[in-house]
């Protein structure tokens, strides 16, 4: 996956519209969003910096995904889970911790009940 499909997918994802993460990043003008998702275009430094910030990832995840996912989808074979870890990441903090709550006390009641079979 390229760095801008990478930059589309978080974005659609958080349902901003181009202008409205350029405007977050501090760019004048959304055609700027767009070059970089198709491509004409690769970000700065700097301006992939507040990229990542704005979408809520790291600058490793914009540039680097191609390795980290693939190592990902290697030791998660269910892609409906996979899919559903990726919309976690996008959560705000609160949610994420409610989220990892739920799991530790399914995971803890199903190791529980292995116990006491």
């Amino acid at each position: 996956m390229s760095l801008g499909t990478r930059i589309k997918e978080l974005r659609t994802q958080k349902r901003l519209k181009q202008a409205e993460l350029a405007e977050i990043v501090g760019l004048n003008s959304y055609v700027q969003i767009g070059r970089y998702e198709i491509g004409k275009a690769k970000p700065a430094a700097d301006m992939l910096s507040k990229l990542a910030k704005a979408l809520e990832t790291t600058t490793d995840y914009l540039v680097n995904d191609d390795v980290n996912d693939s190592a990902v989808t290697a030791q998660l074979t269910d892609r409906e889970l996979l899919k559903q870890f990726k919309e976690v990441e996008l959560l705000n903090a609160e949610d994420k911790h409610l989220v990892k709550t739920f799991i530790d006390a399914f995971l803890t009641k199903r190791h529980i009940q292995e116990l006491a079979k």
